[in-house]
C-alpha cells in the first residue's frame, strides 16, 4: 500500500535544466542594452527638457515666466524663471551627451518635483487637467539616471575611461 508519506518524498535522479529563452535578436543583451536603454532615456528626457526651456526663453518669455512663478508664491520669482529656464536648456543639452548626468539629473528631479508639489498635485492626476503625470514621469526619469548614471555611451563614461589608464 502506498502512503502520502511515499509520494512526498524527491526523486534523486538529476534535475534537468531549462534552456534560456533565447532574447530576439533585435533586443541587445547585458550592458550593450542596459548602455542603449540609458542613451535613449537621456535624449528623449533632454529634448523635453530642452523644449520646456526653450518655450520659456521664446514663447512666454521669462518676464512671463516670473509672473507665473510669483503668482504661485515661488520665492524670487525673476531669479527662479531665469535659472529653470536655463536648467532646461542646458540642462537638456547635457543629458543628451551624458556629460554630469547624474548631478544634471538630480536638479532636474528636484525642479520637478517642486513643480508637481505647488502647481500640478492640486489639479489631480491626469497632465490634461493639469495634474501631475507628466512632471512625475519627468521627475522619475531625471532620478532614475541620477541612481543609474549615463551608461557607457556618454561623455561621462568616456571621461571615467581616460582617468583609469
Amino acid at each position: 500500500m502506498t502512503t502520502l508519506s511515499d509520494h512526498q518524498h524527491t526523486d534523486h535522479r538529476e534535475a534537468t535544466t531549462v534552456p534560456p529563452v533565447p532574447a530576439s535578436p533585435a533586443a541587445p543583451r547585458g550592458q550593450a542594452g542596459i548602455d542603449a536603454g540609458l542613451l535613449l532615456l537621456r535624449l528623449a528626457l533632454g529634448v523635453v527638457f530642452i523644449a520646456h526651456g526653450l518655450q520659456k526663453f521664446l514663447v512666454d518669455s521669462i518676464p512671463g515666466v516670473a509672473s507665473g512663478f510669483g503668482g504661485m508664491g515661488i520665492p524670487a520669482p525673476e531669479v527662479a524663471a531665469v535659472v529653470v529656464a536655463g536648467l532646461e536648456v542646458v540642462g537638456g543639452l547635457l543629458l543628451i551627451v551624458g556629460l554630469g548626468t547624474r548631478i544634471v539629473g538630480a536638479l532636474l528631479a528636484v525642479t520637478m518635483a517642486v513643480a508637481m508639489v505647488l502647481v500640478h498635485l492640486p489639479a489631480g492626476f491626469y497632465a490634461a487637467d493639469g495634474g501631475f503625470e507628466y512632471v512625475m514621469l519627468l521627475a522619475l526619469a531625471s532620478l532614475a539616471l541620477t541612481l543609474a548614471g549615463p551608461g557607457r555611451l556618454a561623455v561621462d563614461a568616456l571621461i571615467r575611461r581616460r582617468r583609469v589608464r
